[in-house]
C-alpha cells in the first residue's frame, strides 16, 4: 500500500472532527435519507457495500442497518478513524474494517476478496485528492462495481466564485457555532471561525466543481449521473453502472 502522510491520519484531528465538526454538518440526516432512497431504488437488495474513506462510518452504518442481507466494508487510511468505526459497529458480523489508501490504485488490492460491490459510497474524503487522481479513482470504482451497481459521493465541492465560497464559510461557521453552543461550549463565534479558517487539514482540500465531476462520471460510463443534493459546497452526486467493463 502506498504510504503518505496526512493530518487526517493523526488521532488529534480525527477526534476534533468526530467530536466538534461532523455533528455540525448541515442537513446530515437529509443527506443520509437521500442516499438510502437512491440505493433502495437502484439496488434494492445489495449483497456487498463499500464505504470508501469511511471515517467512523456513518454512511456505511446506515446502509448496514437498512439492508439486513448486505455485507459492508469500511475502508479508510486513518487508523484513528478506523478504530472509531470499529467501536461504532462493535461485534457486527456483517461488516469488516480495512485499512486502505485510495491515493493510489493499491486500495483495490486491499478489498479484492470482496469485489465486485453492488454499492460504493464515499463521504467527504475524495476531495483531498488531485483532480487527475479523483478521475482515476472514479474509473477504479466503476471497475469494482457489479452490474448493476451504484456509486454515490457525498462531498465537499468547489464554489463557482470566491463570493460563493465566502457565503459557504459563513453558513458553515453558523452551524458550527450553534452546534458548540448546544454542547455547552463557551467559545464565541469569532473564535470558532478563526479555528475553522486555520484548521490544520485545510491545506489538504483540493476542491472541484460538482458539474465537472459529474461530467467525469459520464465520460467513464456511469449512467443517470446527477447531483442529487447541494447546499453551497456540500453535494451528493453519483450514478449507476449498467455495463460490463
Amino acid at each position: 500500500m502506498t504510504e503518505r502522510k496526512s493530518a487526517w491520519q493523526t488521532e488529534s484531528l480525527a477526534r476534533t472532527y468526530l467530536q466538534g465538526i461532523r455533528g455540525a454538518i448541515p442537513a446530515a440526516d437529509l443527506q443520509l435519507q437521500i442516499i438510502r432512497i437512491i440505493v433502495e431504488s437502484w439496488c434494492p437488495g445489495p449483497a456487498s457495500i463499500l464505504d470508501l474513506g469511511c471515517g467512523d462510518g456513518p454512511i456505511g452504518r446506515m446502509l448496514l442497518q437498512r439492508f439486513p442481507n448486505a455485507f459492508v466494508i469500511f475502508a479508510d487510511f486513518s487508523k484513528a478513524m478506523l478504530e472509531a468505526a470499529r467501536r461504532q459497529i462493535a461485534d457486527q458480523d456483517r461488516a469488516s474494517v480495512i485499512e486502505a489508501d485510495f491515493s493510489s490504485p493499491d486500495w483495490l488490492d486491499r478489498v479484492a476478496e470482496y469485489q465486485p460491490f453492488d454499492v460504493i459510497v464515499s463521504g467527504f474524503a475524495i476531495h483531498h485528492q488531485p483532480d487527475n487522481r479523483k478521475r482515476d479513482l472514479y474509473t477504479e470504482i466503476c471497475g469494482a462495481l457489479e452490474v448493476p451497481g451504484v456509486f454515490l459521493n457525498l462531498e465537499h465541492v468547489a464554489s463557482a466564485t470566491p463570493q460563493g465560497e465566502t457565503l459557504f464559510e459563513s453558513f458553515f461557521v453558523d452551524h458550527l457555532y450553534s452546534f458548540h453552543q448546544a454542547t455547552g461550549s463557551t467559545k464565541t463565534r469569532a473564535e470558532i471561525q478563526e479555528a475553522y479558517c486555520n484548521r490544520p487539514d485545510k491545506k489538504e482540500n483540493i476542491l472541484a466543481p460538482v458539474d465537472e465531476q459529474c461530467r467525469w462520471l459520464r465520460e467513464i460510463g456511469f449512467e443517470d449521473v446527477d447531483c442529487f443534493f447541494k447546499v453551497f459546497e456540500l453535494a451528493l452526486f453519483g450514478g449507476r453502472k449498467t455495463f460490463r467493463t
